[in-house]
């Protein structure tokens, strides 16, 4: 009975290490993303970053004209003949320039990430 509660302690600490360990990841992929397209404004934050195989996510903060802080976040559903985009519960597919330019940015991110991240361990 010991053992088993031991054992489950355990296996729970080991869980919550490799969760940690994801969010840091993914929090530092997101960084690296967002960093793909230019300087961010003072009291501004932007992050692009792969949530899973078929879902990539741009995040940006940033302080208008008025002072005021605006937030905008585009999520990218990827499907098998088609990339949505998801902005304030509204769906749209994704084609022509934006289309183009989110492919490039996925590249660019993967090539970023892989180099700058986990280039030790590869």
């Amino acid at each position: 009975m010991l053992r088993k509660l031991i054992d489950n302690i355990v296996a729970q600490k080991q869980a919550e290490r490799r969760a940690d360990l994801y969010r840091k990841l993914l929090r530092h992929e997101a960084r690296i993303g967002g960093q793909l397209f230019g300087p961010v404004r003072p009291g501004g934050r932007r992050e692009f970053f792969c949530l899973d195989e078929h879902t990539w996510v741009w995040h940006e903060e940033w302080i208008d004209q008025n002072g005021q802080r605006q937030i905008k976040t585009t999520r990218y559903d990827v499907r098998p003949d088609v990339i949505l985009k998801s902005q304030n519960g509204q769906y749209q597919k994704v084609t022509g320039q934006e289309l183009d330019r989110l492919v490039d940015a996925t590249q660019l991110y993967r090539d970023r990430v892989k180099s700058e991240l986990y280039a030790a361990i590869a």
